[in-house]
């Protein structure tokens, strides 16, 4: 039986976009299979953020994904946010060029000694200047170390992580240089969203 009160769905409503994603996971199994990156030239450091600020965690989320539809986070509630980033093991990396945020690495302890690298990218105006093989061998070696600043978790015997056919051109290049090895690939089918930005409409239609 309809509802009265709601007005009737027009077909093209009804029907959403969608788009099919190949999801492809990756890992490292021993400190040395990381091979990494030459530094590239300039004023680039990278430091962890030790508060957990969901304010900043969501700025770099939105900052760094919105040209390639991140949108899996944007849902959640600034307590979902806190409670993540305050979970034992979980670290986020943030490289800064000339004192501005250019992209950032988010680490995740996981049980049986499991690091994910839950997230990892470049603000747009960043990419293409090198500073990606650099963050991402920075970030693996601090989930390959991450017991030393975590003494209740042991130490890491694996990092792995996934990417998406979604990703930049060049992500799949940069994990399999760095000595990450596919482990599995799945297709799903995702709605097919408007490109979200930092803010609706900051990368055009």
């Amino acid at each position: 039986m309809s509802n009265p009160a709601q007005p009737p769905v027009s077909d093209a409503e009804a029907t959403v976009a969608t788009v099919e994603v190949t999801i492809w996971s990756l890992e490292q199994t021993s400190p040395a299979d990381l091979r990494p990156a030459a530094v590239p030239e300039g004023d680039l450091r990278i430091v962890r953020s030790e508060v957990a600020l969901p304010e900043f965690s969501r700025f770099l989320y939105t900052a760094v994904g919105g040209d390639i539809r991140w949108t899996d986070r944007l849902g959640m509630t600034y307590e979902q946010w806190r409670e993540e980033l305050e979970r034992p093991g979980s670290e986020t990396w943030v490289a800064y060029v000339n004192g501005t945020p250019a992209g950032y690495v988010q680490l995740d302890a996981q049980d049986g000694g499991v690091v994910e690298i839950l997230y990892f990218g470049l603000i747009p105006a960043f990419r293409g200047r090198r500073i990606g093989g650099h963050l991402l061998s920075y970030g693996v070696e601090r989930a390959w170390d991450l017991a030393k600043r975590w003494p209740e978790r042991p130490p890491t015997e694996r990092v792995w992580l996934h990417t998406c056919s979604k990703d930049g051109p060049y992500a799949m290049d940069n994990y399999l240089r760095r000595g990450f090895r596919l482990f599995g690939t799945k297709t799903e089918v995702e709605p097919d969203v408007a490109t979200p930005g930092p803010w609706p409409g900051a990368y055009g239609a």
